[in-house]
């Protein structure tokens, strides 16, 4: 097996044939010597293994042809001249391939037109097409060439998964084994460096790895002292080595950075675990981007572990959607500002830039395995890439260019804070992997093999939490440019109470925080920390956008003088791990308010056709782009709009004893017919959409003695409920078993009253209300008005009221939460007198009505909706605007703004109605 060159210098080689052959176009006269010069890129002489115009028979067995060139079992390539149909070469090769014995069938098929590629795999039938530019970044598809089995792959995405999902497969033997866990942290983040290494570069020649892992027995039994030796070779400079090291270990660089100082259990490896490491280190680590290695660790946590860090990894896209608007995409521009110079200063201020980039420092204060920081450091070299190449131009003539000094950036540029102690450990290694990566990248423009070993910087991350953690201790708050990440995700009902004592310190709110997710934690520390030229950029759960959340959470932000600077609109949230999470979030940047005076903003908005950019002049919580700064919809306890007061349906506290459906209403009055007085329709919201019902047995008023003597099996359900009430942790539930045939709480209508559902679909145009009469009662997933008569019915049923709860609404999911506090009782009313709107209401719920077969599910599909119900709703909304404003609106956008405006007017002539929030206490903190 041809182990030859190292990667870097392979790479370094096809970036100057690249370069050499950027104009060539005509097959004649140049291919055979663009051959020769391809072979020589992978160090191997053309002339001996691959021959030229090889005869050979048609398929017809009449006529003959020529393979532009064969090297038998290896490869098979047809030429053309640029621009022809590359298509029609590989099915002539095809043609080729049949004739040719079987002894001399290659691995691989190429077609090429000098420009562009198009590559073959004949075991797997897999094509990768690309263009000549693109070889050094593609020079992993021909590692056949040298010798070595290919592993295909499409994308870097699958193949990254791939690589975790491999890990996680040792790391499972380890476990097995009953390894330490502790240590297995360890010692897979060293083994998953090497891997790294020994395919990237690091180790030279590429693959001593895997040759002095496939040099042990195969029961695994010497595999681990023998792990341990290299580990201690890798800590230890050449000259301080012992001389008589066996010249396999010899080979091996310095690498050090602390990454081999730790120490660990000497692992004990039987044959499972052997062929796993040994899978481990034969794939093909090279397109794995460092950046995957957070899935690599969510890949051996368990899904409850998962759920409990509230860890959902980031694809590079996404990172990519907070880095590009915080930092990139303005030194991008200032850069390309420079290069645009023509002037003497131009290469003074080219130096500046460069020397700007390495001051830079990017703290992630919940960074994980790193992504945040990996993908930013690779972007931040890459920009500095070009600016270096600006200053000196890569000269193709030139074989070699020394580098070494020109790279300024690097890696302890960067902070980190994590709690779990696996994830900060493979963050400081995949950064040191970033940074080989850049340094191949500057290999190749200049052809000089840069490496950094031994390893001297190192990322800077904490094993520790952040929210117990004073940020100044890791970097102080004048040195940091950038904050940044994906900090954990959880709603007050999903985490801990050391989370909602965290929550309820930072934020000072009373009852333990309110309603707050705990990535709200991040948002405030961070606030709180930044100087004004510091800004800030993270991912959060939709929630802080939504709902009476940020009533309560973003005075906060704004009380320390931070403002939106971007923000992406709520979109599913991806992630490259195994069972990736599927979450909706935003993404919000912030920096203090007098650094964005007269700028305007960022606002990334998803509609089905596509993501598009607007440049509002401020960014409300809502993530809505407006002209003007607008009050925040504060939840309160009585409407301020002038409409009657709406209520919470019934809540029985029963567990299931006192609600019947169908099947037990029939069996109980089978034994008790008389029971049928106490019984009335009990709808939830998914029954009033449905059309179904259960029953509750409604006992208030009546005396247990008469339960207990007449109605025995109404008695047991009786009995029943107190007994659940009774195991019920909070005391009033408890008090109440002392009252079991009364409900909780909850409003029983005695009069026509309107239903809304709480929850319903976000996919769904409007939530459908619907009116019901006693003696039906609700339960508590919906809202009950009674009094409302068709005006109301029509108002709170239009278009305009739906873009009220879509935007301060809360979600459940992605679903929409209907609540009196944040949406009925804040909702802007139009002047004058809802009477107008009685007859459209009509119109709706007569073409309602017009479908008896339909349940108001179905009549509320988005996909079947009834086209008279979808008219009778157009005209109750054109209405419904002329008496907001003769204009018509323009947009959804144009028609919440108008909203917001018209809230900030109703509060100020309500403004007793809304209490003001208590002054917050200063948080103590713990070092």
């Amino acid at each position: 097996m041809t182990r030859g060159l190292a990667r870097v210098d392979i790479r370094a080689r096809a970036a100057k044939f690249a370069e050499r052959y950027e104009s060539a176009k005509y097959e004649r006269g140049e291919a055979q010597t663009f051959y020769n010069d391809f072979f020589k890129v992978f160090g191997v002489e053309r002339l001996g293994n691959a021959v030229f115009e090889r005869h050979v028979k048609k398929v017809d067995g009449r006529h003959h042809g020529y393979i532009d060139l064969l090297w038998p079992k290896v490869l098979l390539a047809e030429h053309k001249s640029m621009g022809r149909d590359l298509q029609k070469a590989l099915e002539q090769a095809e043609d080729y391939l049949i004739e040719l014995p079987g002894h001399e069938r290659p691995q691989c098929m190429l077609a090429c037109d000098f420009q562009n590629f198009l590559l073959v795999d004949l075991d797997t039938n897999e094509k990768y097409e690309f263009k000549l530019s693109e070889l050094p970044d593609r020079i992993d598809l021909f590692d056949f060439m040298r010798g070595r089995k290919r592993l295909g792959f499409a994308s870097q995405e699958p193949v990254s998964v791939k690589a975790a999902e491999i890990m996680g497969g040792v790391y499972d033997a380890l476990r097995d084994n009953g390894y330490p866990e502790h240590d297995a942290a360890r010692l897979l983040t060293k083994l998953t460096f090497c891997f790294f290494a020994d395919d990237t570069g690091i180790f030279s020649p590429r693959g001593i790895l895997l040759d002095y892992l496939e040099n042990t027995s195969d029961d695994g039994a010497d595999l681990g002292p023998r792990l341990v030796d290299l580990f201690d070779v890798l800590n230890t400079s050449k000259e301080k080595r012992q001389k008589n090291l066996p010249a396999e270990l010899q080979q091996f660089e310095h690498v050090n950075g602390d990454l081999f100082g730790s120490s660990h259990a000497t692992p004990r490896f039987d044959a499972n675990t052997r062929t796993k490491i040994l899978q481990a280190a034969e794939f093909n680590w090279q397109p794995v981007s460092p950046a995957i290695f957070g899935s690599l660790f969510q890949s051996v946590m368990s899904p409850k572990e998962r759920r409990a860090h509230g860890a959902h990894y980031t694809t590079e896209e996404n990172i990519m959607k907070v880095a590009g608007p915080l930092f990139l995409d303005g030194l991008r521009a200032e850069l390309e500002k420079i290069k645009a110079r023509k002037d003497a200063g131009r290469k003074n201020a080219l130096d500046k830039f460069r020397k700007k980039l390495a001051c830079l420092r990017f703290l992630d204060p919940a960074c994980g395995a790193g992504n945040f920081l990996i993908v930013s450091y690779k972007q931040l070299r890459r920009l500095e890439l070009d600016a270096i190449k600006e200053t000196y131009p890569p000269d193709p003539k030139t074989e070699r260019f020394d580098v070494a000094g020109m790279p300024l950036v690097n890696v302890d540029q960067f902070y980190g804070i994590e709690l779990n102690g696996f994830s900060a450990k493979i963050a400081e290694a995949a950064m040191w992997m970033m940074d080989h990566l850049m340094n191949n990248e500057i290999s190749a423009v200049y052809g000089d093999s840069y490496v950094r070993l031994p390893l001297k910087e190192r990322a800077n991350i904490l094993n520790a939490d952040a929210l117990e953690t004073d940020w100044n201790q890791v970097l102080p708050a004048k040195q940091c440019s950038y904050i940044l990440g994906n900090p954990p995700f959880g709603g007050p009902r999903r985490i801990n109470d050391d989370k909602r004592a965290q929550i309820k310190r930072i934020s000072g709110l009373p009852k333990g925080g309110g309603n707050l997710d705990y990535v709200a934690c991040w948002f405030i520390e961070a606030s709180r920390y930044a100087r004004p030229e510091t800004k800030i950029g993270f991912v959060a759960t939709n929630s802080i956008t939504q709902g009476e959340q940020v009533g309560q959470f973003w005075p906060l932000v704004y009380g320390h003088g931070k403002d939106i600077s971007f923000a992406h609109e709520s979109f599913k949230w991806g992630s490259d791990a195994a069972g990736k999470a599927q979450v909706h979030v935003v993404v919000v940047g912030l920096e203090h308010k007098r650094q964005m005076v007269d700028r305007k903003k960022r606002l990334f908005c998803y509609e089905d056709a596509g993501v598009f950019e607007t440049e509002p002049r401020c960014i409300s919580p809502y993530m809505l782009g407006m002209q003007a700064a607008t009050p925040i919809v504060k939840k309160t306890c009585k409407p301020i709009n002038g409409l009657p007061r709406i209520a919470d349906g019934a809540v029985p506290l029963d567990g299931g004893n006192l609600t019947l459906t169908d099947q037990e209403r029939v069996k109980l009055l089978s034994k008790e017919p008389e029971a049928l007085k106490f019984l009335r329709p009990f709808i939830d919201a998914d029954d009033f959409l449905a059309c179904k019902q259960r029953w509750l047995l409604y006992l208030k008023d009546v005396e247990l003695g008469t339960v207990k003597r007449d109605f025995p099996e109404v008695m047991k359900r009786v009995n029943a409920t107190r007994s659940y009430r009774m195991s019920c942790k909070r005391p009033a539930s408890k008090k109440l078993a002392n009252r079991p045939t009364e409900l909780a709480w909850g409003v029983v209508p005695s009069s026509t009253f309107l239903v809304i559902p709480r929850v319903t679909s976000e996919n769904r145009k409007y939530v459908p209300i619907g009116y019901m009469e006693p003696p039906a009662m609700t339960s508590n997933r919906v809202m009950v008005l009674e009094g409302a008569d068709l005006g109301v019915f029509g108002l709170l049923t239009s278009w305009m009221h739906m873009i009220w709860l879509r935007v301060v609404g809360g979600r459940l999911e992605n679903r929409f939460s209907y609540s009196a506090s944040v949406v009925y009782n804040t909702f802007p009313t139009p002047a004058g007198s809802l009477k107008t709107l009685e007859s459209y209401a009509h119109k709706v719920l007569d073409s309602r009505a017009a479908h008896p077969s339909q349940t108001l599910k179905q009549l509320y599909d988005p996909e079947t909706m009834p086209p008279d119900l979808v008219n009778a709703h157009k005209r109750l909304d054109r209405a419904v605007e002329k008496m907001y404003s003769d204009k018509p609106f323009l947009s959804d956008r144009d028609r919440l703004a108008f909203l917001l405006e018209r809230y900030g007017a109703m509060v100020q002539k309500n403004q007793k109605l809304i209490p003001e929030p208590k002054p917050r206490k200063k948080a103590k903190r713990r070092a």
